[in-house]
């Protein structure tokens, strides 16, 4: 098991993996790293830091098999326990992800041929732990044995970017970090810290915030500034969701001073506050060439008591299921109005989504670009087998694959590269099962364009990376 032919279930399969993607370099642009960890560097104390220090994936399915808190998120002191409780849950999560990283993850780091269970956890627990040491096994050392060649990580506009600033200067470091701008406090008006996060925006760009929606406006581009300045090629924005009403700045900004009068600011309020402000950093993405992704459909923190104990991203999310299409569209309409569509990803969490979110973006193309708007990688609760083949199909039917901008890891682990081979290996069974079946022509160097392409190459271009 997860040898070589893994999830490959025909020989042009095995053959666009093993000669094309399985050494392809990586691209990650979007994830949850900590440009402060890749700075420092420090080598890991143990494989259970690694596997559970902040996998609310692993978390959830902990959870749910009834293991303590204790071992999950708790002061549980031996890390071995905390190891020997994950094994005992991934034993049993057949058809799950987390199985297959979990057990690629031991193969391709740290030489574990074994499939983790509870019974032979402590041997594989010894191990991982006796590399660790041995090899100083760290943050850069994962990624450069990953052949990973960007790392997009997730910020706010109040983000400093002193380590991605100190990463630059380093020069013999084989890969690029670069900040992605994520400005989802600034736009969500009615977040209870919403008045604090302003004071903070205030303090770090220097303009009272708290005078006019305009002074926001102009806090927010003195940022993006900031961050293109530091390389920023993306920004990134949350659409729990996502409604859209015609509105204008004048009532944009009577909304936003009743916010911050703490007068009532109703649910409709708010999505015209987020939607005209979402309007004009589009225009602004545009004009510093970026790539603006839209994540649709998260339904955050429904646990309120465990809210409250954990705080945000602790494993109590699910997808949310509202219509998209109308909406989306004359949003992305109105930003198109004038020339201010920049490039543009669009993620769902909820795969019924699938076909609307393949056949928009042919509705905004431009004369030189391939696939301007993109329907983004399958993401968090559907980045599984199924998920992605579904994804992988929609595109392919409705869309055109060849253009596609691939996988993301949209992680907090340096393990989680090996969600790149589960995905290479899913992409190269879906397109050598094409060919095998006599659906697509059997040329060698065409697949190898359209592999190579939807591995790094298209993301590259995408973002419009030099070498």
């Amino acid at each position: 098991m997860f040898g070589k032919d893994f999830m490959l279930n025909g020989e042009t399969s095995r053959i666009l993996y093993n000669d094309i993607a399985k050494n392809a370099p990586i691209y990650d642009f979007h994830c949850h790293l900590s440009s402060k960890e890749i700075y420092e560097d420090k080598v890991f104390s143990n494989i259970s830091e690694i596997f559970l220090e902040f996998d609310h994936y692993k978390w959830r399915a902990m959870r749910y098999a009834g293991i303590p808190e204790k071992y999950i998120t708790g002061d549980a002191s031996d890390n071995f326990d905390k190891f020997r409780m994950w094994a005992r849950t991934c034993e049993r999560l057949i058809g799950s992800p987390l199985y297959h990283w979990t057990n690629l993850e031991l193969k391709n780091f740290f030489g574990v041929n074994e499939i983790l269970k509870e019974s032979n956890a402590e041997k594989i627990y010894d191990h991982c732990n006796k590399k660790i040491q041995l090899e100083d096994l760290s943050p850069i050392k994962f990624i450069k044995n990953s052949n990973v060649k960007l790392i997009c990580t997730t910020d706010d506009p109040s983000d400093n970017l002193e380590y991605h600033k100190k990463l630059a200067e380093k020069k013999d470091l084989g890969f690029r970090v670069l900040p992605t701008f994520r400005p989802d406090k600034a736009l969500n008006i009615l977040n209870e810290g919403f008045i604090d996060y302003l004071n903070i925006l205030s303090n770090i760009s220097s303009i009272k915030v708290t005078s006019s929606y305009t002074t926001l406006i102009e806090a927010l581009k003195e940022r993006i500034n900031y961050f293109h300045e530091a390389g920023c090629k993306l920004s990134d924005h949350s659409l729990e969701s996502l409604s859209y009403f015609s509105t204008t700045e004048e009532e944009v900004s009577e909304i936003f001073k009743r916010r911050l009068y703490l007068d009532k600011v109703s649910p409709e309020d708010a999505e015209k506050f987020k939607c005209y402000t979402l309007k004009i950093l589009a225009k602004e993405y545009h004009e510093k060439g970026w790539v603006m992704q839209l994540h649709i459909g998260a339904m955050r923190n429904n646990n309120e008591t465990m809210f409250k104990k954990l705080g945000p991203d602790s494993g109590f999310d699910i997808m949310n299921d509202f219509n998209v299409a109308t909406s989306l569209s004359k949003l992305l309409n109105e930003i198109n109005e004038n020339s201010r569509l920049p490039k543009t990803a669009i993620y769902t969490l909820n795969p019924k989504d699938n076909i609307v979110l393949s056949s928009l973006p042919h509705c905004f193309g431009e004369d030189g670009i391939k696939g301007k708007v993109q329907f983004g990688a399958a993401w968090w609760f559907i980045d599984h087998k199924e998920g992605i083949y579904e994804h992988l199909k929609s595109i392919a039917s409705q869309g055109m694959l060849a253009y596609f901008i691939g996988m993301l890891t949209d992680s907090r682990s340096f393990l989680s590269y090996a969600r790149h081979e589960y995905f290479r290996r899913i992409l190269c069974n879906f397109i050598g099962t094409l060919v095998d079946n006599g659906e697509f022509e059997n040329d060698y160097e065409l697949l190898k364009e359209i592999t190579e392409g939807i591995c790094y190459k298209n993301i590259k271009n995408y973002l419009e990376l030099e070498d």
